[in-house]
């Protein structure tokens, strides 16, 4: 398990943040501050608000209302949420890492491609140094064989490596995964989980949405459960896993067993 960092500086928090879709209220008012090397993870049923949530973190939904903060940096908001700052938002954002659900590659580059294409083209990053941080994640993932393959030619679990590495090259200061192992078959779960370990010992700070809960109780250094967009409960793992307060979490906990 990550240790906590409560001495650490800050690295994200989330202050009161609501999201609406139209009259359907999804979150309602939560809260985390996540510090430097911790490792939140976000447990919760279907539609509890998991993802969004995560996406609001770097306005790729935007909230209703709430304060963000991206490493003691308020994000700039105007009365109905969207970000007033253009320029300061894409600043924040490049300073996060998102691993989608789904492996989000562009199909028509090569795996190399792929990760040098922000560097190089949005940060301004020379293509050579660009290249060489590329191939150094592709070997720490285990796809160096794979640098000019295209995504249709990698399994599912292959993707998503390549995907946690194209995060990486952009060296941010906080990894966000949305669920990462939801769209792999089985038997290719655990190669990408390995990655995310690795990264956790490394004391790297993240933000995982996840419903393998084995997972979260041995990397997570606090986990937050959320039921119909409130926290219901939150702590750290063995508190939360071993001895759930909630009624309702100890019934999410019996259904996922």
């Amino acid at each position: 398990m990550a240790e906590p960092t409560a001495y650490a500086a800050e690295a994200i928090r989330v202050e009161n943040l609501h999201k609406s879709f139209g009259a359907h209220q999804v979150l309602k008012g939560v809260s985390l501050t996540a510090h430097e090397g911790d490792v939140i993870a976000i447990i919760g049923g279907s539609g509890s608000g998991k993802s969004t949530m995560l996406r609001c973190i770097n306005f790729l939904e935007t909230p209703t209302s709430g304060m963000i903060t991206i490493a003691g940096e308020p994000v700039a908001m105007r009365a109905d949420g969207m970000a007033s700052d253009r320029r300061q938002l894409e600043r924040i954002r490049q300073s996060l890492g998102m691993v989608f659900q789904q492996f989000n590659l562009w199909t028509h580059k090569t795996i190399l491609e792929n990760l040098i294409e922000v560097p190089v083209h949005v940060m301004k990053c020379a293509r050579p140094e660009a290249e060489v941080r590329a191939r150094r994640l592709l070997a720490r993932v285990g796809l160096s064989e794979k640098e000019d393959a295209y995504p249709a030619f990698l399994s599912g679990g292959q993707q998503q490596r390549a995907a946690i590495a194209r995060a990486l090259c952009m060296e941010p200061k906080a990894m966000l995964f949305d669920e990462p192992t939801s769209a792999l078959d089985p038997e290719l779960v655990g190669e990408v989980l390995a990655v995310i370990r690795a990264l956790a010992e490394e004391g790297r700070t993240m933000i995982l949405v996840t419903h393998e809960m084995k997972f979260a109780r041995e990397v997570a250094s606090h986990v937050i459960y959320l039921h119909n967009g409130v926290i219901e409960e939150e702590g750290p793992p063995e508190a939360l896993f071993g001895a759930p307060k909630s009624d309702r979490l100890k019934q999410f906990l019996k259904s996922v067993a």
